[in-house]
């Protein structure tokens, strides 16, 4: 029993930010019903089989050109706490199915939409991908090695952080207020909008004028010595973040730093110096004897690890963080409750009994079930 036990949420199926928040949604207790189209001609980035961000709910294959199809679209709207999509702007409008459409069928319905440019604006129309959202927010600037050029990391900031983050947090206030105002509404989550959200932190240091517009060259950006990552012997990487005074005495302490140059700790002129010697140290023996020494070591520095070894870390392993199966590695769900809990559903279940039994549940009417029984 989750702490969403009870709600019921309408996803129409897409890429990135809305299935991860139907994913969390899913994760923490709630019914999500994936509604998808018939599939096209073109590949889909992951298979079915293998996408994790579709567990923990069950897909209802509709056409939404098709009276009778949307008729059953219009049960669960009346059924459900709340619908997200992730189309752009106009799509659900001209289905039929926008704000208004769905809010006259219930009023208390909470929709959610989640698009890179936001539901207006000069750009809002326009296709994007994560990449762009950061770049054009100003965060990808700041990202990436001195000399090589902006890197992307991953899709993480943007998809999930900026947007299917955003919306999780968004869907689940307006289903807060509405238990004042017995009101739904519309969430506008911006993927654009939350990369400017997380830059909160780096805009603060930005004011005060601590921040360079140079990559490389701040605090947290890997330009100081004692937050970065350094190559040790086997070609493995160790992360250092020895901010604090004390952590950065116990950092030099372990790896048998000594130099008068390496004291200065705050003196910015000095850290490409301090880097250099750094990197030199950590060339000396494989990530994992560094990791064996600072173990035991309050300092902030750990492995960086690969993919398919962060499930076996012994951390990892006692948190459930991650799981480990025939089909691959998927991670557990987040955050944890002390008392409602939160699993990690099982994949995509849809055969035929599960979906008219999900629909029953919903109290779905049996001319709708026997339709789609008999399609």
């Amino acid at each position: 029993m989750g702490a969403l036990s009870g709600y019921r949420f309408i996803e129409m199926a897409g890429l990135g930010p809305a299935p991860f928040c139907g994913m969390m949604l899913a994760d923490m207790g709630a019914e999500v019903i994936r509604i998808t189209r018939k599939p096209g001609h073109e590949k889909p980035l992951i298979d079915e089989a293998s996408d994790i961000l579709n567990r923990g709910r069950v897909s209802l294959e509709l056409n939404l050109k098709n009276a009778r199809d949307k008729e059953i679209v219009h049960e669960l709207i009346c059924k459900a706490d709340g619908l997200i999509e992730g189309y752009r702007p106009g799509v659900m409008e001209r289905l039929g199915l926008g704000p208004k459409d769905c809010m006259t069928l219930n009023p208390g319905l909470v929709f959610g939409r989640v698009t890179g440019w936001g539901q207006d604006g000069p750009l809002a129309g326009r296709v994007g991908h994560d990449i762009n959202y950061l770049g054009l927010s100003g965060a990808l600037s700041a990202i990436g090695r001195k000399n090589s050029g902006p890197l992307p990391p991953l899709n993480l900031v943007a998809d999930f952080g900026g947007g299917g983050m955003l919306l999780t947090v968004g869907m689940l206030s307006a289903l807060l207020e509405k238990r004042t105002s017995g009101r739904g509404q519309v969430v506008d989550a911006a993927m654009i909008d939350g990369c400017a959200l997380q830059l909160a932190m780096i805009l603060s240091l930005r004011n005060m004028g601590t921040w360079r517009n140079e990559r490389e060259s701040n605090l947290l950006d890997g330009g100081a010595p004692f937050y970065s990552t350094y190559e040790c012997a086997d070609g493995r990487y160790m992360a250092v973040g020895a901010i604090e005074p004390d952590f950065y005495r116990v950092f030099l302490r372990v790896c048998g730093i000594d130099d008068a140059v390496m004291q200065a700790q705050w003196r910015r002129d000095l850290w490409p110096v301090q880097k250099e010697i750094v990197a030199k140290v950590f060339l000396r023996k494989t990530r994992e004897s560094w990791t064996r020494l600072f173990e035991e070591a309050d300092a902030c520095v750990t492995p960086v690890l690969e993919l398919d070894e962060a499930p076996a870390h012994e951390h990892n392993r006692a948190r459930a963080t991650y799981s480990v199966s025939a089909a691959g590695i998927s991670p557990g769900a987040a955050p944890r409750f002390s008392r409602t809990g939160s699993l990690a559903g099982a994949p995509d279940d849809s055969t035929p009994e599960r979906c008219l039994a999900v629909l029953a549940g919903w109290g779905v009417s049996q001319s709708s079930i026997a339709h789609l029984g008999g399609s």
